[in-house]
């Protein structure tokens, strides 16, 4: 396993609410956080067919542009009776608009009486410009509610309600919702490869 040195981390993603959440796990550990937004690098097509391999495509073709190591993530909703879609498809059900209750109500609708067990899957690839990688996968399990209930979070939040909570990602504070998701245990993964905090 290949740890991380102190300095600059590119986050692969042109996403400015990913950029905040990941800065705030990155800079204590000494790394300072860039977007490749923010370098100008362009974003690579997913064409993958799992989380991890858009995360590590993402990760490496950031990494091999701008000559640093960079971070990335690739994340989803997979609804069990739907063969886990929407999958790495996630995203592209809410359409060139993004709009998250397009999607919400096509899931429900193909659904119908189907069983409503689905889990959030969050992949992190670190790579280094020499192509080397580190991958890491967080996993939560739940159920979906219809109607959607609350209007924080975002994407599919509003609809998942996480084994033993009463409350779905959307009715929850974001710092509730950050302390134990999907993305969570994959960040607690993830400290094995960051620099020691210096004290």
């Amino acid at each position: 396993m290949r740890r991380l040195e102190r300095g600059r981390l590119v986050l692969a993603t042109h996403n400015p609410g990913k950029v905040v959440e990941l800065a705030e796990l990155l800079n204590p550990q000494g790394l300072e956080v860039v977007s490749a937004g923010e370098l100008g690098l362009p974003e690579p097509d997913e064409t993958e067919t799992t989380f991890i391999g858009n995360a590590r495509l993402k990760a490496l073709a950031a990494a091999t542009a701008s000559g640093l190591p960079a971070i990335a993530d690739d994340s989803g909703l997979c609804v069990h009776a739907l063969d886990g879609a929407p999958g790495i498809y996630s995203a592209r059900w809410a359409g060139p608009g993004k709009d998250f209750a397009v999607a919400m109500a096509r899931v429900n609708d193909e659904l119908g009486d189907k069983p409503r067990s689905a889990h959030f899957i969050c992949a992190l690839c670190v790579a280094w410009p020499d192509g080397h990688t580190e991958v890491v996968e967080g996993r939560v399990d739940g159920t979906l509610v219809w109607p959607p209930r609350g209007g924080n979070g975002f994407g599919y939040d509003p609809m998942f309600l996480m084994d033993g909570r009463d409350a779905t990602y959307g009715e929850m504070a974001r710092a509730e919702k950050e302390a134990d998701n999907h993305r969570a245990r994959a960040f607690a993964q993830l400290a094995a490869l960051l620099p020691a905090v210096v004290q």
